[in-house]
């Protein structure tokens, strides 16, 4: 076991631990030191995600591999060291050589990843994965794998029940080459939550919530294991700066309640 493994291995069991526990797990997606810091003070946090759109966006990027690996691989470091809790890294689709990301990945303090799919063709997804899985074997880390396909956001002029197939075998030959669980994006009602399930495996799905998703609770009880946000929570919060900014231009004041977290 490498040193980087040996520190980083009890935030990797705990992760693991995360996603195979009964309560369904939330990850809030942050994306810089002081959002981390925020987040992870929050009683009830457990883990942290980065969000790559949300990264990207916040230093002057467009979502979509963008932003230099680097830069993104520094961003996730800069997360890491901002708390003691276990951090899941939105990696894309692995800026072409997931292996490879996943290992710079690992070398700045991520014990987990998502690595999307993009619906290349199967054999080339599940390369993609199972690079990403054999990578994190090497340097000896119990690594996460939130394997991603984009059957649904990919799929919207297709006959839904072709896309949901897709989905579910994706997912079932991520699975099958060691990922932990499969993220399967999009705005998903009930029958489909319960399709997925059904098709991929109980506290193996995991999706984002959008507004109008199903609520924590419903999702936890058909059986999914975690739930992310995305670049949501970063549209929260700017939404919140927009709504301040015209209310003092306006001649109003900092709204009340409004705390020093940093």
């Amino acid at each position: 076991m490498t040193d980087t493994a040996r520190s980083l291995a009890p935030k990797a069991t705990e992760l693991l631990r995360l996603h195979h526990a009964p309560e369904i797990l939330q990850l809030i997606n942050v994306w810089d030191a002081i959002t981390a810091k925020v987040v992870a003070d929050v009683p009830g946090t457990k883990a942290l995600a980065t969000a790559s759109h949300s990264i990207a966006a916040s230093r002057g990027y467009e979502d979509g591999e963008n932003i230099p690996l680097d830069e993104m691989i520094a961003a996730v470091g800069v997360i890491a060291a901002a708390t003691s809790l276990p951090v899941s890294a939105d990696l894309e689709a692995g800026y072409g050589d997931p292996g490879e990301t996943v290992r710079k990945a690992i070398g700045v303090g991520a014990v987990g990843a998502n690595i999307e799919d993009q619906m290349r063709p199967l054999a080339d997804a599940v390369a993609q994965m199972s690079a990403a899985i054999r990578a994190a074997e090497a340097e000896g880390v119990d690594f996460v794998l939130n394997a991603r396909t984009d059957a649904f956001l990919k799929g919207k002029a297709r006959d839904p029940s072709a896309v949901l197939a897709d989905a579910i075998e994706r997912g079932q030959a991520f699975l099958d080459v060691g990922a932990t669980t499969v993220f399967v994006p999009g705005l998903l009602d009930e029958p489909t939550v319960t399709a997925l399930v059904e098709g991929i495996g109980w506290n193996k799905v995991s999706v984002i919530n959008v507004p109008g998703s199903l609520a924590p609770a419903k999702l936890q009880e058909l059986g999914v294991a975690r739930i992310s946000y995305g670049p949501w929570t970063q549209r929260v919060a700017l939404t919140a700066l927009a709504d301040a900014t015209a209310a003092l231009l306006d001649g109003g004041a900092l709204p009340e309640g409004t705390r020093a977290l940093n």
